[in-house]
């Protein structure tokens, strides 16, 4: 019994010994500082008055993106538009066209988040006048042809007009859905139009 008691004090002292000069190598190993400003997130590129066109696999153009100002940044290989203007062309649809103050691309381009007086203007036909929609915010997948936003969403068409908030929108089938507190005032094709 004694033996142990004896050895286990050496012992004690050498662990903890062990244990702090691990602690301290670890505290004194600095992280190697970079000064090539891979981390700072400044523009590497501005263009100004600048268009974007994606081209389908037949070759039909499928949508411009038009901004007056488009700032790359390498860090984290996204890019900031200014007044950024997205049309989609469809020759069997009407043509939706975007708008906003500011938008966000993502590094890929399948995400374009847009901010500040959202605008979407789907354009009139023969049979029905322009279909046009505002929010603070909306997020667009432009190779989905869909867009979403949780923000509240005012939509007019002729004399009809519906509010709600959050909006799930599909290009392709043409749906425009709200998600919650949604009122509307109608405009009747059939009604007898009344005249002062």
């Amino acid at each position: 019994m004694k033996q142990w008691g004896s050895a286990l004090f050496p012992l004690t002292i050498l662990f903890a010994l062990a244990g702090l000069t691990f602690w301290l190598r670890v505290a004194t190993e600095l992280p190697e500082i970079r000064h090539d400003g891979k981390h700072r997130h400044d523009p590497d590129y501005i263009v100004t008055s600048a268009q974007l066109r994606k081209i389908d696999e037949t070759g039909k153009l499928k949508y411009t993106l038009k901004a007056t100002d488009i700032k790359h940044y390498p860090d984290d290989d996204t890019t900031d538009l200014s007044q950024p203007d997205l049309v989609f062309l469809n020759p069997k649809k009407s043509t939706l066209t975007l708008t906003s103050d500011l938008a966000h691309m993502s590094k890929d381009g399948e995400q374009v988040d847009l901010y500040g007086n959202v605008r979407i203007v789907r354009a009139a036909t023969a049979k029905d006048p322009a279909m046009i929609a505002t929010t603070p915010e909306l997020t667009v997948f432009p190779d989905e042809d869909k867009a979403f936003t949780k923000s509240p969403v005012l939509i007019t068409q002729g004399k009809s007009l519906i509010k709600g908030v959050g909006l799930q929108m599909d290009n392709r089938a043409q749906t425009y859905i709200l998600e919650s507190n949604a009122s509307a005032v109608l405009e009747s094709k059939h009604a007898p139009k009344t005249t002062p």
